[in-house]
């Protein structure tokens, strides 16, 4: 077995709380699919037989009864629970299956909707002998009204600047907007090795990784990383052309003798002498320009593929949540849902009465929709009661909700098991229970 998969399926959701107060983000219906259906399929149909899954109780619990993951899910999975209120970040969730891990990794996170060649990324971290491998695609506008955000600022993300060799493809800077308050520098280390670098802006890190197993070592070592996003990977790209010398000077002591015990845990592999021997005899170079051996002696490599073209969404916000309804019918096969015309969804045991139409839009297992009711570009989830003479446009309609008859609702999010009463007219509201609000 080359690599191990590993899914991280133990976030909470943070940023779309309206949705994930009653069901867990990796079980929110995408397509009428559990979210994290989508990155399993991926690993099972590139030939992974077995996937560490990180998750809750409370999801584990969820999947043993989800006829997707039960009927459609041929893989083994490995499910490792951790706590639901722990402070467990993603490096700290690699940290606690450290005992598990025999081969190097390929770490993925639940909320990814990708039609990747997973091979690109793959095939990066073998042919370089790489200790990361990274995918990043390019920055997505979301075009739908998002609920109960009309005229509400949109918040900007921090932005990430990416440098890049002349390939596009080997790794050397990465920092946020957030940590150039003095504007952005480049070390000389790294210009002297390529002096020239493509700067990239508009990414975003699709949280999809090779690395060796090394690394997770190296993290039960260092046990002050707790993200992989935000400390680890950024660690690994500076310690590519970080100083190793005796007489390094760093800001404390002890963290410097640390520091040099992970170095070695770093680049040690079981066919490091192998690989040095063959890269001594070969004549290639991954660069031109100077006379430097390959990757300038360097042994800490990390490589990143930028993808271009094609499906590659994180479904870590409510707008991102639509988006994903709205795309996945098109774009990836959904062969097992009877679909009724060309552009909606319809889950098993949903009931939709005559004269209804219902356009552009997802309808949850065991929905019932009554007569002479429209709905337009609206998620509706499962279990949900539409009564006659609806009006339902832009929306997303939460499991369990009742929509009392003749209701009018343009642009609203309706939470988990909310009633809304015969002839209400709502416009861009979330409708929550008072214990769940939150301020978008």
């Amino acid at each position: 077995m080359e690599l191990q998969a590993v899914l991280m399926a133990a976030g909470g959701g943070s940023r779309m709380t309206d949705l994930t107060y009653n069901t867990p983000k990796p079980m929110l219906p995408v397509g009428n699919k559990p979210l994290m259906w989508y990155p399993l399929n991926l690993l099972e149909r590139v030939g992974f037989e077995e996937v560490i899954v990180i998750t809750t109780k409370e999801v584990q619990k969820m999947m043993s009864t989800d006829p997707k993951i039960k009927g459609d899910v041929k893989m083994k999975l490995d499910v490792v629970c951790i706590q639901e209120d722990g402070d467990m970040g993603t490096a700290d969730a690699l940290r606690h299956i450290q005992q598990k891990i025999k081969t190097d990794i390929l770490v993925m996170s639940c909320d990814l909707i990708t039609d990747v060649a997973l091979h690109e990324v793959v095939d990066l971290f073998r042919a370089h002998n790489a200790t990361l491998a990274m995918l990043m695609s390019k920055a997505h506008e979301f075009t739908e009204t998002v609920p109960g955000q009309k005229g509400k600022k949109k918040t900007a993300e921090q932005r990430d600047f990416v440098g890049v060799d002349q390939s596009g493809k080997r790794l050397l800077f990465m920092a946020n907007e957030a940590d150039l308050e003095d504007g952005l520098s480049v070390r000389k280390s790294i210009m002297r090795k390529h002096p020239r670098m493509h700067i990239k802006t508009g990414l975003v890190d699709a949280h999809l990784y090779c690395m060796k197993k090394a690394v997770v070592d190296f993290l039960t070592e260092n046990k002050s990383i707790s993200s992989i996003r935000g400390e680890l990977v950024p660690y690994l790209v500076r310690k590519q052309f970080s100083k190793t010398t005796d007489g390094q000077k760093m800001k404390d002591d002890a963290e410097d003798q640390t520091q040099k015990k992970n170095d070695k845990l770093l680049i040690s592999s079981r066919d490091e002498p192998l690989l040095q021997l063959a890269q001594e005899r070969s004549c290639w170079n991954d660069h031109h320009g100077d006379m430097s051996e390959a990757y300038h002696g360097g042994k800490l490599r990390c490589y990143v593929h930028i993808m271009d073209q094609g499906l590659c969404y994180r479904v870590n916000t409510l707008a991102a949540f639509i988006e994903a309804n709205r795309l996945v019918s098109h774009t990836l096969a959904l062969s097992t849902e009877q679909c009724m015309g060309s552009d909606s969804i319809f889950g098993a045991l949903c009931q939709v009465a005559e004269k209804t139409s219902i356009k552009r839009s997802t309808i949850g297992n065991s929905t019932t929709v009554k007569e002479k009711v429209k709905v337009t570009n609206s998620i509706i989830m499962h279990g949900v009661t539409i009564e006659e003479g609806c009006n339902i446009q832009g929306s997303v309609i939460c499991s369990n909700a009742v929509i009392g008859r003749g209701a009018d609702l343009k642009y609203c999010l309706v939470g988990n098991g909310q009633r809304i009463e015969p002839e209400a007219e709502r416009t861009n509201e979330v409708i929550v229970g008072t214990d769940q609000l939150m301020e978008i």
